[in-house]
């Protein structure tokens, strides 16, 4: 059976939020998934060890590549998917194009939420629903994504993980100024846990010149040969890192859903973004703004998120 799962958000959390569809749908039809994807969801980096995951297909339509944008570019998007002669197609979004590119594909059976109705769709109800109507099937489980043992091992070498020490990751970058929480937030959780627990910190961000920021702040503190910075590898690189650490506390960024798809428990710190981007997992222990009920987008909080709340959570964590 060869089956075409359609996610079409950006990035790579809402890639990873829709991993437990794919694997319900690798499980009921006994086969690993194709799954047809943004670019920017880099998928092929965290996804190829993945065992319900077969060919990772790319939408090539953004301004550096723009193959399947437009009209010939739906005919382009046609031809590559046509080549693997699909049974049946799972597309989780309400596009009529999609819908077009389908049939033009001559995929026999399509399955795909309501048309027309994107407005207000939940990013994890609104799957479930979809696979609970089709299929019959009720969709639970936390995100999964698999990576080679060896890598795992040999990242202890190349990096000297001791595992008698308390190895972190930080996960200090973030897609937006408003989601990147202040270095001096960080390195009051350092002082803290670093006074009980002989630690590693793992610094993963990204080259912006603000991340960049707050990594080098880290990194001339008093705390500099505790950290190791990982912003000069790649996301391939560092999710074997990651699967050696203890824990992880991440802003609402890449490496906070890279880190709870990986088992590792994660504290997301969530400034300005729907909770649940940071608690859709077991995984995560949202940590969210002082004198908030809740966040959303325009909540404008990473100045209000508090240090010793992380260091409690830290501590519930390890107990």
């Amino acid at each position: 059976m060869k089956i075409l799962a359609v996610q079409n958000r950006m990035g790579i959390g809402d890639t990873i939020i829709f991993l437990p569809f794919i694997k319900a749908l690798s499980k009921e039809f006994n086969s690993p998934i194709s799954i047809l994807v943004k670019e920017n969801s880099k998928a092929d980096q965290y996804l190829d060890k993945t065992e319900y995951i077969d060919k990772i297909l790319f939408v090539e339509r953004d301004k550096h590549n723009k193959k399947h944008s437009g009209f010939l570019g739906s005919f382009n998007l046609i031809k590559d998917i046509k080549k693997y002669n699909f049974d049946k197609i799972f597309i989780f979004n309400s596009s009529l194009r999609f819908n077009l590119i389908a049939r033009f594909s001559g995929i026999p059976k399509i399955y795909q939420y309501p048309l027309f109705q994107k407005k207000d769709q939940h990013i994890t109800k609104t799957p479930k629903k979809f696979i609970k109507d089709e299929l019959n099937l009720d969709v639970n489980e936390d995100p999964l994504i698999q990576i080679d043992n060896a890598l795992i091992a040999k990242s202890i070498e190349n990096f000297k993980i001791d595992k008698n020490d308390t190895n972190i990751l930080l996960g200090i970058g973030g897609s937006g100024h408003t989601k990147r929480i202040p270095a001096n937030t960080f390195l009051d959780v350092i002082e803290k846990i670093s006074i009980i627990k002989k630690c590693k910190f793992f610094l993963a961000t990204g080259k912006d010149k603000d991340e960049q920021n707050i990594l080098n702040k880290i990194l001339q503190s008093k705390f500099r040969d505790l950290c190791v910075p990982l912003d000069n590898f790649s996301i391939k690189e560092t999710l074997p890192i990651i699967k050696n650490c203890n824990f992880s506390i991440c802003n609402d960024s890449s490496f906070s859903h890279l880190s709870a798809a990986l088992g590792i428990k994660t504290i997301t710190l969530m400034a300005d973004t729907p909770l649940i981007y940071g608690s859709y997992s077991s995984k995560m222990f949202p940590i969210i703004p002082d004198g908030e009920l809740t966040v959303t987008h325009n909540t404008l909080g990473k100045e209000k998120i508090n240090s010793q709340k992380i260091f409690d959570k830290i501590i519930e964590i390890l107990d």
